[in-house]
């Protein structure tokens, strides 16, 4: 462990930026572990912060709100393996913000869950490979405000600090199990699967939870309301629970449907107020057919054999994840074995090939 690096480059216009990538470049590194800090509790729109970076050597605190280029950064993680931890979320950010992910993205979450570790948390990886225990005091710190305090800085820093470390030791076991092409495959679906930002449905985006016990018309007032809110939020640059909160929504929806009057908190001004009302207004002035539609749920109808082989699978399964001392649902979830028990021929639309190899004996019965 390499406690004495604490020293790291803080990037914040484009020529550093430029020289940083030429000099690791130039050292040839094979790997790099990065992570991302974004803004969702401050702001309207999700934003990415900072980038932390970290090769064997050398560890960076990127700043992409103040640099205009970040291709340099983008174009070299397409030459080295990347890793991330609980990688999900940094995928999303990469596609969402620049279009595209590193190619090669490996995940030391997903390497400890194949090797069976329980709390496969970062902090509690650090803490059991280094006895170190980081901090989580900034973990809902306002990413998007500069200057960042010191302590801010050493919380993002050591987020890839240990990493490729910790990255180097989980290799080895995973390699001395041959698990190690189920990480890689597991990795790339992954990267396959968070990489892909869908548009939002209009028509389902206001569903919060609780909108199905509203009638139409409640159903109408609450679609307008949500929208009125978004719309707040937008212009005033603030997360949508800042203007005001999901049940709060929900309860004006039920009171206007009861044919109650609501109105805002005082603490509102006349503008938002008056855009309130007229969302209001316009559901009264609606025709029932506009009204949100209930669309009835098609139930599949159930292989006579279903519960057969659903039984047979999952007690398969659960056997091999007690030999191997892994979590059962990385072999397989519950909803892949009920696709899979509806229809068998279609199990390889639902099972990685690493899971179709352990769960083949099994398969090849029904």
């Amino acid at each position: 462990m390499k406690e004495d690096k604490q020293e790291y480059h803080y990037i914040d216009n484009d020529i550093k930026l430029l020289e940083f990538i030429d000099f690791i470049r130039s050292n040839n590194y094979q790997d790099c572990a990065i992570d991302t800090e974004a803004d969702s509790l401050h702001c309207y729109e999700e934003k990415l912060c900072l980038i932390q970076f970290a090769t064997s050597d050398t560890l960076a605190i990127i700043d992409p709100l103040s640099i205009k280029d970040l291709s340099p950064l983008i174009g070299y993680l397409d030459t080295v393996t990347v890793w991330l931890h609980g990688s999900d979320f940094d995928i999303r950010m990469f596609s969402r913000s620049f279009g595209k992910v590193p190619s090669i993205i490996y995940d030391t979450q997903t390497a400890s869950r194949l090797l069976g570790v329980r709390k496969f948390g970062l902090v509690n990886l650090v803490e059991d490979h280094f006895g170190v225990l980081l901090p989580k005091s900034s973990q809902k710190a306002n990413w998007g405000m500069r200057p960042l305090s010191d302590k801010m800085l050493k919380y993002a820093i050591n987020d890839v600090r240990y990493l490729l470390e910790i990255a180097e030791n989980l290799s080895g076991r995973l390699k001395d199990l041959s698990r190690w092409s189920w990480f890689v495959e597991s990795c790339a679906h992954t990267k396959s699967v968070a990489s892909q930002i869908k548009d939002k449905d209009p028509e389902l985006i206001w569903r919060i939870s609780g909108w199905g016990k509203l009638e139409r018309q409640g159903m109408a007032f609450l679609r307008q309301l949500w929208f009125w809110r978004d719309n707040e939020a937008a212009k005033r640059d603030k997360p949508t629970f800042k203007i005001i909160g999901n049940q709060e929504l929900l309860k004006m929806a039920h009171h206007l449907e009861d044919g109650k009057d609501v109105k805002l908190p005082d603490r509102f001004p006349s503008g938002p107020v008056k855009r309130f009302d007229a969302a209001i207004d316009k559901v009264h002035q609606m025709d029932e057919g506009d009204y949100p539609k209930i669309e009835k749920r098609k139930r599949k109808k159930k292989n006579p054999d279903f519960d057969s082989r659903f039984n047979k699978l999952k007690a398969f399964r659960d056997k091999l994840s007690i030999d191997l001392g892994i979590d059962p649902t990385l072999i397989a979830s519950r909803g892949i074995m009920e696709g899979i028990s509806h229809d068998p021929t279609k199990f390889g639309e639902y099972l990685l090939n690493w899971q179709q190899d352990l769960l083949s004996p099994c398969l090849e019965k029904f």
